[in-house]
């Protein structure tokens, strides 16, 4: 999130995606060491794109420890946990001062039981907990002010650790002259790494710096634009959509414990419909972006909990082989979007089409753009139905704003 009392920055033109795979393996389990440049050995903590629910999106500040736990019942019971829902990230407002010897002083009011007591009760719902933080003295968030990490890395580091925290969220709010980004959040790393706890760092720089080029050793999940909306449980479809494409620019640096992240899922708050909320879900995971939702879970109607809970539309953006999204054609308003699936001969791909038009519009996808033989199969993830054999491609109209998800398998033109 950024600084809600200053101008939102002008959104620059997008580029089309390069076509690029990244060769990155998944390692076989999420503790196995792999090599990193710049810190050495480091293990694997998020193998596939982190999921779970964060809190600003739907409430801002406006929330307290009763609030995260009912969301993390609601994860429970909604089946979402057992989807791979597992991380409640508590956002801003958390702490307003820190005592004589620099810790952090957590906002009594809003946590009265203190972190750690909520933290616990995260755990015991079968959840990880994650927490917010800055880059620079103070966070975002600018009346009253709250703490930010800046020359306290390590030692938030470590008090989050003994808190229990699994995920650390940095903002990018307030960054202190004469500093880089990468040097800020090479400290918290550092933090981390003395805390001698696995916590996840979340780098939240909103793309400034280029994270993707020196995240590795340091954080395992970066932001790569602007804030997704910029009002409490209200989002533009506009905004989706540049927040989409701006990530897919990017893809080729996605992998395990390697993800972009084009901000937090609105799927449930206002300003979209039922159309554009599944089209939002798809964008995310044929990018294998990390699944935040930003609802209340607690409250949603069948129809959004639906959008949430799709085993095979989760499972695109949770394959293992973590490839980021390629396009193949853009024209008048439909895009088609593609991801090899889980094996290196690449028979298997998810085809987003897209329809971005005000009109319905007609969108198709040929077998030799894929790289594979005429009848391919085909199966509808959203409807999870086999549509069946089609010889040379697939074609289907598609109604304003709206997508179709499907899974292509078929023989690759190119032998193995």
């Amino acid at each position: 999130m950024q600084d809600r009392e200053r101008d939102i920055p002008a959104h620059t033109a997008l580029r089309l995606p390069v076509l690029a795979l990244a060769a990155i393996l998944l390692a076989a389990a999420s503790t196995i060491p792999v090599a990193s440049e710049v810190h050495g050995p480091v293990a694997i903590l998020a193998p596939t794109p982190p999921m779970g629910w964060a809190s600003w999106n739907r409430y801002f500040c406006d929330y307290d420890e009763q609030t995260i736990r009912d969301q993390s019942d609601a994860l429970v019971a909604t089946g979402m946990r057992d989807l791979g829902y597992r991380y409640v990230i508590i956002q801003e407002c958390i702490a307003p001062d820190r005592n004589e010897n620099g810790n952090l002083v957590v906002d009594a009011k809003r946590f009265p039981h203190g972190i750690q007591a909520l933290v616990d009760y995260v755990h015991s719902r079968g959840l990880k907990a994650g927490i917010y933080t800055d880059v620079g003295s103070f966070t975002c968030f600018s009346n009253p002010r709250f703490q930010g990490s800046y020359n306290h890395e390590a030692q938030d580091a470590a008090t989050f650790a003994s808190w229990g925290i699994d995920l650390i969220e940095v903002d990018f709010c307030n960054k202190p002259e004469g500093h880089t980004g990468r040097e800020l959040y090479e400290r918290m790393a550092a933090g981390i790494r003395e805390a001698r706890r696995p916590m996840l760092l979340y780098i939240c720089s909103w793309g400034e710096e280029s994270p993707w080029e020196w995240q590795n050793g340091v954080g395992q999940l970066w932001r790569t634009s602007g804030d997704i909306s910029y009002q409490k449980n209200h989002v533009n479809w506009k905004d989706i959509v540049q927040n989409f494409e701006a990530n897919a620019r990017h893809a080729a640096f996605n992998g395990p414990d390697s993800w972009n992240d084009p901000d937090m899922l609105e799927v449930g708050n206002a300003g979209i419909n039922l159309v554009e909320a599944h089209s939002h879900f798809s964008m995310w995971v044929i990018s294998a972006a990390p699944l935040w939702a930003g609802t209340d879970l607690a409250h949603m109607e069948p129809e959004i909990r639906e959008v949430f809970t799709n085993p095979e539309v989760i499972a695109v953006d949770q394959d293992p082989l973590g490839s980021g999204p390629s396009n193949i054609q853009r024209a008048h308003g439909v895009e088609v979007w593609v991801k090899p699936l889980g094996n290196k001969s690449g028979e298997t791909k998810a085809v987003l089409l897209l329809n971005l038009s005000h009109h319905h519009a007609k969108a198709a996808v040929q077998w030799i753009d894929l790289g594979l033989m005429p009848n391919a199969s085909v199966r509808d993830l959203w409807t999870r139905k086999d549509l069946g054999q089609f010889g040379d491609g697939y074609a289907t109209t598609i109604p304003p704003h709206g997508s179709i998800l499907i899974k292509v398998s078929g023989r690759s033109r190119i032998k193995n």
